[in-house]
């Protein structure tokens, strides 16, 4: 074990799920080559090769599968550890974290608020989850609870009370035929480039939020695509496409100068859903009981 590093075990495991480099890099967010320099120390250390490259993805060694096998839950139960002793050393009852995209709405920091107060010996962690990867954050137990833009369709997931419901708006450059227009229809997008969103996001997910078709069946031009927010809000300004956004996260964003905001009709609204582990309950249950509360309200 003398200088084992956990970012090694953790590239490997990553890789075992995507069996392949590239995707690998983008859930642990470094290059393809980074994740192929901690595998090769990795296998350095242990004196075999877990791993077999070819051209276009890895397939694991037999070695590899029983590392695999016995690694996995010995890494949850180091995570676990953690956790359980953090909460000990902040002397609360437990901690639930909450992974979020985009922005917190009032909705969602009174949902918050509430489950605070209900569950005082609980403490609340908020991170932002990458636009890019709303469900990896879940898998990797990072968060014990996920809001996130619908839709989910994820067998090994909960997808617990809906709300927020938003108009669509398409962000594109100050100097775009669209920019002077008081909105927008969905067909229209046949006329203009979207940007899409690139990472370990499933294709279904990402094709909601930049569909390819119109209702009437004309083809929605590809744009590039973006890992962050930021990152396609650059792409808009410098007139590369236009990007769909609900309309909270476009009057957060405030970039009136550099992005125009315009309307947008015939899509569905944006919604977003509380999503966590079907394995898990008690606290991310509970935080989605304050959730459904105020979407009765």
């Amino acid at each position: 074990m003398s200088g084992l590093e956990i970012r090694e075990l953790e590239a490997f495991l990553v890789l075992a799920e995507e069996l392949h480099f590239g995707r690998a890099g983008e859930r642990l967010y470094v290059s393809q080559s980074r994740v192929s320099q901690l595998l090769r120390s990795l296998e350095g250390r242990i004196g075999a090769t877990l791993v077999e490259r070819t051209s276009r993805r890895a397939e694991l060694t037999p070695l590899g599968e029983k590392f695999l096998a016995e690694l996995r839950p010995a890494y949850e139960a180091l995570r676990a550890a953690v956790d359980h002793t953090r909460a000990t050393a902040r002397g609360t009852g437990g901690v639930l974290r909450i992974g979020f995209q985009g922005i917190i709405d009032d909705h969602l920091a009174n949902a918050i608020g509430g489950f605070e107060k209900r569950h005082p010996d609980c403490a609340v962690e908020l991170t932002e989850i990458p636009l890019a990867d709303p469900f990896g954050s879940l898998r990797r137990r990072e968060i014990d609870a996920a809001v996130v833009l619908l839709p989910v369709e994820e067998p090994d997931l909960v997808l617990g009370p809906v709300f927020s419901r938003q108009p669509q708006v398409l962000a594109v450059s100050p100097r775009h035929p669209f920019a002077r227009r008081e909105s927008v229809t969905v067909d229209e997008l046949a006329e203009c480039p979207l940007i899409g969103i690139r990472g370990p996001a499933p294709e279904y997910w990402r094709h909601a939020q930049a569909p390819e078709i119109t209702p009437e069946g004309r083809r929605i031009p590809r744009g590039p695509t973006a890992g962050t927010l930021q990152e396609g809000m650059g792409l808009a300004a410098a007139g590369q496409g236009g990007m769909v956004l609900c309309r909270s996260t476009a009057e957060h964003q405030g970039r009136r100068d550099s992005v125009v905001f315009v309307p947008l009709t015939g899509l569905p609204e944006s919604v977003l859903g509380v999503v966590w582990h079907a394995e898990d309950s008690g606290q991310a249950r509970a935080f989605a009981g304050e959730i459904a509360v105020r979407a009765r309200s």
